[in-house]
């Protein structure tokens, strides 16, 4: 170990840009065992890791990398399942630059351990030689339903099924994942990676029923009275509009329509037609992960040119540094300090631009961000036939929830106590819908957590 004097941080080979942006697959090569072990070399094994402390599922990462570091990797792969429900998938999409990586010691002058790649070779190269997660081989004689089959259900779903729980999940769409599989594109997570796990998952005796939606083709009640527990993970689907004139005119798309009705083209699904940007000028609005993954499929649709408008600087947006650079690498123009101020449309209401006004960053708040300050007088235009809304989501009012005595705060997340319940008793709440739009891997941890504490209650 602490190799890091003589050994450099290599980032894995990336695919050659101009052919990464034909298609939708994955962009990222993954470690052999000699660079894997090279890289996990450099780490120096802090008495107080940080970058175990910043996880928010505190992976065993300073363990796990002596483990591949000595070429032991049914070690590793066991002290990397043992704390996510799947770490090859975390591996790949976690923002590790603002995590993990991001308090890595080496950052000060040698560049941080390599951690999310190295996650990702620890179970490829695992599932390549037979290693699989482990399950419970008795059951326990209790039943719990989870709602939804998004990072938080199926994160649930994998604790309580090593527990010995039955679980039944009931999603309204006719694949597993939500986010995982229709907010997140190809080219970050291959959907077989996804389908792969959830098989196992089913082999370990976890029922998908597909195509229920709760509330609708079956009482929440129902769930309440016959099984022993429930889970809701909802996440948070409700997207945010910016209130500007002529938000809603033809070629305006929220970014959850374009990636969604992408996804469902590659599966070979029905999908709305009109949800084109093919040969078009396409304008995302927004500085996140999912701006991120909104201007790269567009470019990857075929579009004429794709520019991404934020209203603060590079240095302030919320999305993953690695992504913002891959957007630039393929050919994403970025406008900073940009606010929009309308939609501008012809005569017969199609989008032909967006008005924006320059922004400059003010003093602090008590939150510690730079205020956003509008400059008069600075009205620029930016030509576009699309304009993709990309500006965070709110969780869904559902109806069964205020009907089943399930509290909302004030921007209707659902309430919770520590211990992941509800205020109704036997019902459990973690992910986006309890916190708002956040991280998947903050997801992932609340469907541990919650899972514990099932656990804890129906079998001690």
């Amino acid at each position: 170990m602490q190799n890091f004097i003589f050994v450099e941080r290599i980032d894995p080979k990336k695919r050659n840009v101009v052919e990464r942006i034909k298609d939708f697959q994955e962009i990222y090569e993954i470690y052999n065992p000699n660079e894997a072990s090279s890289q996990s070399e450099r780490c120096i094994q802090c008495g107080d890791p940080y970058c175990h402390n910043k996880c928010p599922l505190h992976n065993f990462i300073p363990q796990w990398l002596k483990a591949v570091a000595d070429k032991d990797l049914e070690l590793a792969f066991n002290l990397s399942n043992e704390p996510s429900p799947f770490p090859e998938i975390m591996g790949r999409i976690c923002p590790h630059d603002r995590l993990c990586e991001g308090d890595c010691t080496l950052n000060d002058g040698y560049g941080a351990i390599t951690i999310g790649p190295v996650e990702t070779f620890i179970n490829e190269e695992g599932f390549r030689t037979g290693l699989k997660p482990k399950f419970a081989e008795k059951k326990v004689g209790k039943r719990v339903a989870i709602v939804g089959s998004g990072p938080a259900g199926l994160s649930a779903a994998t604790y309580l099924l090593r527990a010995g729980i039955d679980v039944e999940i009931f999603e309204r769409a006719d694949r597993p994942g939500g986010l995982l599989t229709y907010g997140i594109p190809g080219f970050k997570l291959d959907k077989n990676i996804l389908f792969r796990r959830v098989r196992w998952l089913e082999e370990a005796g976890l029922k998908i029923h597909y195509g229920v939606e709760i509330g609708k083709d079956k009482p929440f009640d129902e769930l309440v009275s016959d099984y022993d527990a429930v889970f809701i993970g909802v996440g948070a689907s409700q997207q945010r509009r910016p209130g500007i004139p002529n938000e809603q005119a033809k070629g305006c798309l929220m970014a959850m329509d374009l990636l969604v009705n992408v996804q469902k083209k590659l599966f070979g699904d029905d999908y709305d037609r009109s949800v084109d940007v093919k040969e078009k000028r396409v304008v995302v609005i927004g500085g996140g992960d999912t701006a991120m993954d909104c201007v790269r499929t567009s470019l990857r649709e075929g579009a004429r040119s794709v520019t991404c408008l934020y209203r603060r600087d590079v240095r302030n947006m919320p999305g993953s540094r690695k992504e913002y650079a891959n957007a630039k690498e393929e050919g994403v123009d970025f406008v900073f300090n940009a606010s929009p101020k309308q939609v501008l449309v012809d005569e017969e209401g199609n989008v032909v631009g967006v008005e924006m006004l320059k922004t400059t960053l003010g003093e602090a708040d008590e939150s510690g961000r730079q205020t956003l300050q509008e400059i008069k007088g600075s009205e620029f235009r930016v030509d576009a036939d699309v304009v993709v809304f990309a500006l965070g989501f709110n969780p869904v009012p559902f109806e069964f929830l205020s009907a089943n005595g399930i509290e909302t705060n004030k921007w209707g997340g659902i309430v919770v106590n520590e211990n992941f319940e509800t205020t109704t008793k036997g019902v459990y709440a973690g992910g986006d819908c309890r916190r708002g739009a956040d991280l998947v891997v903050t997801a992932v941890y609340d469907g541990r957590e919650a899972a514990k504490a099932m656990i804890r209650e129906l079998v001690g």
